[in-house]
């Protein structure tokens, strides 16, 4: 099993001055040796926060935070499979009378498909998603909502 790690992970960790290397420490410290990776989308929403950066500084030192993590954590993208079961996913929800963020949604589907968990700061947002499973590493606490979907 892997992890998947959510834009608010990371954005909150570049915020606090920490680097990619440290973000996957703390990641194996708190599920143990498991390979991590990224959505393609987090890249989406990583790159908006770069152009809407308010500093040249701060555009400079997040641009240099998303090529070291493009870099060094594989990015997963949106398969067919994946965009299928975000459908499938959606739809089900909706019919429900529930709503997920798109992007949640994509991050989410991505993990299922792999069967991996996400690391995530917004655990509640990724609860709405059946068969899933989220994790903190600031709290080191784990949410699930049912089992993990192999």
């Amino acid at each position: 099993m892997g992890i998947i790690l959510d834009s608010s992970i990371l954005i909150a960790a570049e915020r606090g001055g920490e680097g990619v290397a440290q973000i996957l420490k703390r990641a194996g410290a708190a599920q143990g040796d498991t390979e991590a990776g990224i959505s393609v989308v987090t890249i989406v929403e990583l790159t908006h926060g770069i152009y809407r950066a308010k500093t040249d500084a701060d555009r400079k030192r997040r641009q240099s935070f998303a090529d070291e993590l493009c870099r060094d954590v594989p990015v997963h993208p949106v398969t067919l499979e994946v965009a299928q079961l975000a459908g499938k996913i959606e739809g089900e929800q909706a019919a429900c009378g529930i709503s997920i963020a798109f992007e949640d949604l994509l991050i989410g589907s991505t993990a299922l498909h792999l069967g991996y968990s996400v690391a995530t700061l917004n655990a509640r947002h990724f609860r709405l998603i059946p068969g899933f499973l989220s994790f903190s590493l600031e709290n080191r606490e784990i949410n699930s909502s049912l089992e993990i979907a192999r």
